[in-house]
């Protein structure tokens, strides 16, 4: 089943931002874009490469409007070691959100039951909370944090143009699609 349009549910967990620990939540989500960029584990291989390579794009996120939150199953205490470990989670921005009792992992239908993490999965959530955009790769596949910024930035455009369409790779200021309504039960 899709999650698309899909309500994220209410949560409250521990995060580690900024060399603190604070708590996010819901109501910290909604009225703004987010990112939940989802990993199996601390300490381990592709994640610090991932997490390193959304990091350098942090920036570009933020002024779009967009918080990005990493979340994985370790516990907030694991985040600030691994960020004091490793130089390039000491690069990180946005906060780690720590997910031990991996309520975020099954809401966002990531969790491994069996291994205890969660997936590789990427969401994109509006401001309303609901989730617009999604992919969830193999553990061993990283992702690509330009292609994640492109996509964000194609699903604000349709948000403020709900007659338009974004083509294939899509970027900000090229063309657009506009359907026809004989064209509308094609798509």
């Amino acid at each position: 089943m899709s999650l698309i349009n899909k309500e994220i549910s209410d949560f409250t967990v521990q995060a580690y931002h900024e060399g603190a620990f604070h708590t996010v939540s819901k109501a910290d989500v909604l009225g703004k874009w987010a990112v939940f960029f989802f990993y199996p584990a601390d300490f381990t291989f592709v994640c610090p490469t991932e997490l390193e390579d959304l990091a350098n794009k942090y920036a570009e996120f933020k002024a779009a409007g967009c918080e990005v939150y990493s979340v994985s199953c370790d516990t907030h205490y694991v985040h600030k070691a691994w960020h004091d470990a490793s130089e390039r989670i000491k690069k990180i921005g946005y906060p780690m959100l720590a997910d031990p009792t991996h309520a975020l992992a099954k809401d966002f239908e990531v969790y491994i039951e069996a291994d205890g993490v969660a997936e590789r999965g990427t969401f994109i959530v509006n401001p309303e909370g609901q989730i617009v955009a999604y992919e969830v790769n193999a553990g061993n596949v990283g992702r690509n944090a330009d292609e994640l910024l492109r996509k964000l930035l194609a699903c604000q455009f349709v948000h403020e143009h709900g007659d338009e369409v974004c083509p294939a790779k899509w970027q900000p200021g090229a063309e657009t699609l506009k359907p026809s309504l004989d064209l509308v039960g094609q798509l």
